[in-house]
C-alpha cells in the first residue's frame, strides 16, 4: 500500500510539473524544474516518506544553523548592550506597569530556574547545554529532524549556547527583560530564553503534526 501511495503522488507531481512547467507551484521559484522538483513537490505535499524513497538531492542544512549562529548573535549583542547602558538592578520602564528592561543576574537555568541552588547549577547547566547542543546538531546533519522540528532544534541550540557563553564568561546569565502585571512579575529573561522557549512550543507543534500527518497516511 505504501508503493501506491509514493507512485500516486510521483504522478500527481509530474501532472503538476507538466501544467506548471515555467513556474513550479511547488518550489515557489519561476524556472527552476528539474531533478530538485519532485523533492520539493514532497515537501510541499508534507510527506517525509515520500521524500525518503527519493534520489534527488535534498534540501541544504546551512539555513539551521545560520538561524542558530543569528540566534547567539542577536542574544549576545543585546546582553553587551544592557551590561553597557543599564547599571545593575536598574529598571527601564517601556510598556508602564506591564514590561520593563532591567539589568540582573541569573546563576541558574532559564527564567531563575535553581538561582538560589548554590553555585553546582552552574556546572550542571553548562555541561547539560552542551549535551543538548551536540544532540540537536547531530541530528540536523543526519536529518533526523525535518522541517519545523529542524527549526526548532535550531533555536534551542542558538539559545542554548548563548546561556552558556554567559556562563563561562561571567560565571551566571545575563536577563534583562521583565513582565509584570501589578503586583505579580514573571521572572527576568533574556533573548536565548526566547529562543529556547519559541523553539521548545515549535518542537511539541511539529511532532503534533507529524503524528496527525502519519495517521492519515495509514488511514489511506
Amino acid at each position: 500500500m505504501d508503493g501506491q501511495i509514493i507512485e500516486n503522488k510521483f504522478r500527481s507531481c509530474i501532472i503538476i510539473k507538466n501544467k506548471f512547467a515555467r513556474k513550479p507551484p511547488c518550489s515557489g521559484v519561476p524556472g527552476r524544474p528539474g531533478r530538485h522538483f519532485i523533492v520539493e513537490c514532497a515537501s510541499f505535499f508534507g510527506d517525509t516518506a515520500f521524500m525518503s524513497h527519493s534520489t534527488v538531492s535534498r534540501p541544504p542544512l546551512w539555513p539551521y544553523f545560520v538561524l542558530a549562529v543569528l540566534a547567539v548573535a542577536a542574544d549576545q549583542i543585546t546582553k553587551i548592550m544592557v551590561l553597557n547602558h543599564i547599571p545593575f538592578q536598574a529598571r527601564l520602564p517601556v510598556i508602564n506597569g506591564f514590561f520593563d528592561l532591567t539589568h540582573v543576574y541569573n546563576p541558574g537555568a532559564a527564567f531563575s530556574f535553581l538561582a538560589d541552588a548554590g553555585g553546582w547549577q552552574k556546572y550542571f547547566f553548562t555541561g547539560f547545554a552542551v549535551v543538548v547542543c551536540l544532540y540537536l546538531g547531530r541530528n540536523i546533519l543526519k536529518r533526523e529532524f525535518r522541517g519545523w522540528s529542524a527549526w526548532a532544534a535550531a533555536m534551542i541550540m542558538g539559545g542554548a549556547i548563548g546561556n552558556v557563553i554567559d556562563r563561562l564568561l561571567y560565571g551566571h546569565v545575563v536577563d534583562f527583560l521583565l513582565v509584570y502585571w501589578r503586583n505579580h512579575y514573571y521572572p527576568a529573561f533574556n533573548i536565548a530564553d526566547s529562543f529556547i522557549c519559541v523553539g521548545a512550543a515549535l518542537f511539541v507543534w511539529a511532532g503534533i503534526q507529524e503524528a496527525r500527518r502519519e495517521k492519515r497516511q495509514q488511514a489511506t
